[in-house]
């Protein structure tokens, strides 16, 4: 199986210099995780200011209350780096994590227009692969192949709604992707994402699989998008084709949310107007000498995020120790890799890279779900690490 190989050059934004960075790394001398921050290439411990990544996010000026914190430096980024892969970890040296902590972690479903085409196809498809390349001719007649410029919940949308309910082309899929209400789940628990250079899993009962690159907002309780990182929603789309209400096994698993490297918390150098102008593209690397490119441009989001993040979090639902959110794609992998109008589906060693200038690159090996690093590190754990160095 290949082997992951972390360098800053690979990792880091363009820019990173004038980025704030906000991560999390395993620290084996105090046993527990530390919050970090990168300055002038050394990884700087600032858990005695903020204990945890939420703490930080909570601020009203995140990004200039991570550079003001008083910090340890405690290794080079390089080195970190180098070590975070499983295969060659030492585990009495430090390595990267997600940087995610107490956030629950969310996700919105159906915001681009083509990733809703193939949504319904899954369904119409029942899960099977094989029937997929005929459905998807068939639903492009009833619904035209550019969707883009239909916004969600307009009387143009609930037109389309009537017409394709009389024609018996209606699906949930469909009611999400261009009715009012957007799907906004739950994609992990607190303290469950892996960060880049970990395995990230795929349950083994899956044949019809694909990783989902997307950009994941980190937004505080109040409501306040705070910074954006990067994602992989692995998704298994024979799972969910089989039933919408099996939409907890197809997403919720063992280290199928891979998020990081690091939070670029916004400032006047990054906002969320970056963020809606951001093209995040996507590599997939087989040892069987397959290769998989594609992008998915937030330009093209069917609902703006700022949107999907009010109506994940407000009055009606309330996250007191903020919240991640998964933003959905427009990149629905339907390239043959084995046989013709069979589509992709990973294997297992697949190497897949999740990329854009702004936020830099997320690395993931793709594993079976009980071949990964099982989660053991939960939110009580935290407290009594942090405690145990009176940090609380």
């Amino acid at each position: 199986m290949p082997r992951l190989s972390l360098t800053p050059e690979r990792t880091l934004p363009q820019d990173a210099p004038a980025a704030a960075l906000l991560g999390r790394i395993w620290r084996p001398d105090v046993a527990g995780p530390a919050i970090v921050t990168l300055r002038d290439g050394m990884v700087v411990d600032i858990t005695r200011a903020f204990p945890t990544s939420r703490d930080l996010c909570e601020t009203p000026d995140p990004a200039a209350a991570l550079r003001a914190a008083p910090g340890e430096p405690v290794a080079t980024l390089a080195d970190i780096l180098a070590n975070t892969p499983v295969d060659d970890r030492d585990p009495a040296r430090p390595w990267l994590l997600s940087p995610l902590d107490l956030q629950v972690v969310k996700a919105a479903g159906v915001t681009f227009a083509v990733s809703m085409l193939e949504r319904v196809i899954e369904e119409k498809a029942r899960g099977n692969p094989a029937a997929a390349a005929t459905i998807r001719g068939e639903i492009g007649k009833l619904i035209g192949d550019d969707l883009s410029k239909l916004k969600p919940g307009s009387p143009e949308a609930m037109h389309l709604k009537e017409v394709l309910i009389r024609q018996g082309a209606w699906s949930q899929y469909l009611e999400v992707g261009i009715g009012p209400d957007a799907e906004i789940f739950t994609k992990a628990p607190p303290m469950s994402s892996v960060g880049t250079g970990f395995d990230a899993g795929l349950h083994p009962s899956s044949t019809w699989n694909n990783p989902e690159p997307e950009i994941v907002l980190v937004v505080a309780s109040d409501g306040r998008i705070v910074g954006a990182t990067l994602g992989n929603d692995v998704n298994l789309r024979d799972v969910e084709g089989r039933s919408a209400l099996l939409l907890g096994k197809a997403k919720d698993n063992n280290a199928a949310a891979a998020v990081g490297p690091f939070i670029r918390l916004f400032d006047t150098g990054f906002t969320l107007d970056h963020v809606r102008k951001t093209t995040v593209t996507l590599t997939v690397e087989g040892e069987d000498g397959f290769t998989l490119e594609g992008s998915s441009s937030i330009a093209k989001i069917s609902r703006d995020p700022a949107d999907l993040a009010a109506q994940m979090i407000g009055p009606h639902h309330q996250y007191p120790d903020g919240a991640a959110l998964y933003l959905g794609t427009m990149f629905a992998p339907i390239k043959d890799r084995d046989t013709a109008g069979g589509g992709f589906t990973h294997k297992y060693g697949d190497i897949v890279t999740i990329a854009a200038p702004e936020l830099g690159a997320l690395v993931n090996r793709m594993k079976r779900t009980d071949h990964c690093e099982p989660w053991t590190f939960g939110t009580s754990h935290l407290m009594r690490s942090l405690a145990k160095r009176g940090l609380l």
